[in-house]
């Protein structure tokens, strides 16, 4: 017997370049939209920072420096003097209290009316659900002007004028229908399968609302309540139709304070100030900024 032949092993050549070399990896280029993308977000972060950059440099720079040299020059010298101005020349401690007072105020009544009314229009429902979320949204466009002077009216009547309250209700009313929006779209995303076993397991709608829709609506509620802080914490038309003394003040009308005589004004003590009240909400804004984008991305992209 004869062995099987063996089997012929097949080379396969590949045919070489023209000119003789092995081919090389063409390297990629930039995209032109990459790169113009990059150049727009560089001028938005410049455009951004560059005025708090300023603000700070400002209120470290000595008064006759600023007055007598180039006010976006930087500063020769830096110094502390103009905070402890700040605080002397006006009641800004007291200011910076009013406005934390109201700001969380305002916020925990925008944060319980708003999840409830979502609650009641997104998860249970009722008849006329969609009309009464349709009319939540059409107070966004309010403008808060035309509210002003019966607001005055009523709170002069019923002794409301010169209060917290005063400033709190109107700021609270005129959130709600943003904050209903972003809560009553975040709910469409929970599964309806969730509250129906909750609901099966004798769960009853305030149980459900307490055990599940809000441990589930925490990135929603920071995202609200950072959106109202800024509107809040620097709101000047309600404060200072509805405040008459300088006990209530916030810090938009503390401000007026360093305005002296003959509109002369202390600008390093003002930026000095300035540079105080705005340090709370940037501190809580680089905090919670990754809370508040989920937030966002979660309440805003469907409804």
């Amino acid at each position: 017997m004869t062995a099987p032949a063996a089997p012929i092993a097949r080379t396969v050549t590949t045919p070489p370049s023209d000119s003789g070399r092995p081919p090389l990896r063409r390297r990629r280029k930039p995209s032109v939209h990459r790169a113009l993308s990059r150049a727009l977000i560089a001028i938005i972060v410049i455009v951004q920072v560059y005025p708090l950059a300023w603000l700070f440099l400002t209120s470290l720079r000595d008064e006759h420096d600023f007055a007598t040299g180039d006010p976006f020059a930087l500063p020769k010298s830096l110094t502390w003097e103009n905070y402890a101005r700040a605080f002397e020349t006006g009641d800004l401690g007291r200011n910076i209290l009013n406005s934390f007072i109201v700001t969380m105020g305002a916020n925990i009544l925008i944060v319980l009316l708003g999840m409830m009314a979502a609650y009641a229009i997104q998860v249970l429902g009722f008849r006329l659900s969609r009309l009464v979320r349709g009319l939540f949204l059409i107070g966004i466009i309010v403008p808060v002007q035309i509210a002003l002077v019966p607001l005055f009216i009523d709170y002069s009547t019923v002794n409301l004028l010169d209060t917290y309250q005063s400033m709190i209700i109107p700021l609270a009313g005129f959130s709600l229908p943003m904050s209903v929006y972003l809560f009553s779209s975040f709910f469409e995303y929970i599964p309806r399968e969730t509250y129906e076993a909750a609901s099966l397991d004798g769960a009853g709608p305030y149980r459900i609302f307490g055990l599940i829709t809000l441990p589930l609506s925490v990135n929603t509620v920071v995202t609200v309540v950072l959106v109202n802080s800024i509107f809040i914490w620097n709101d000047f038309i309600f404060a200072n139709t509805f405040v008459l003394s300088e006990e209530l003040k916030t810090i938009p009308l503390g401000l007026q304070n360093y305005i002296g005589a003959m509109g002369k004004v202390d600008w390093t003590a003002t930026f000095a100030a300035v540079c105080i009240t705005i340090t709370p909400l940037l501190l809580v804004f680089l905090v919670l900024n990754k809370a508040m984008i989920q937030g966002l991305e979660s309440g805003a992209t469907k409804g």
